[in-house]
């Protein structure tokens, strides 16, 4: 049984993509692939079947990330199936927990920045989209903070349901 992981973020062509595609990384180098799958959503549909923003294209590929990517938007129906729902600020923390469909799905919705000790009080991952590449490497900093965070809480749960 593997343990299932959807970032979400508005239009899924920046943030969340982002995120899946640093976190796969970071679940591959740890030895966890085919015991964790990733992936991404948006709240909105506005960008449906799209790929990635471009800028976030080129960042991942500049820091040497794989990508891979079709723009989706979020269904309650998926909560049955994940074990965790990854937002990226608060609006998407409140909108997930609105759709959950039971107090235990929308106890699976996390902010991706509480798993970073580092992020303090400010927990959302900003909106690079309206801004200049700058806004999309911060946020590449942001996600591979609290990912790291996130992986060893996403490890202790596979290893407990291995033993």
């Amino acid at each position: 049984m593997s343990f299932s992981v959807c970032f979400v973020c508005t239009g899924n062509i920046c943030r969340s993509p982002m995120a899946e595609s640093v976190f796969r990384a970071r679940v591959e180098e740890a030895g966890l692939d085919g015991l964790v799958e990733v992936d991404s959503a948006g709240t909105g549909g506005w960008h449906e079947g799209d790929g990635a923003d471009h800028r976030t294209v080129t960042v991942l590929r500049a820091n040497g990330y794989e990508y891979g990517h079709v723009a989706r938007q979020f269904r309650a129906s998926w909560f049955a199936g994940l074990d965790l729902v990854i937002a990226l600020d608060q609006g998407h923390l409140r909108e997930l927990r609105r759709l959950a469909p039971t107090d235990a799905d929308a106890a699976k919705v996390r902010l991706l920045r509480s798993y970073d000790p580092a992020a303090g009080a400010e927990l959302d991952v900003p909106d690079p989209y309206y801004g200049g590449m700058d806004g999309f490497e911060e946020c590449l900093e942001m996600v591979e903070a609290a990912s790291e965070g996130l992986l060893a809480a996403v490890r202790k749960v596979v290893e407990e349901q291995a033993a």
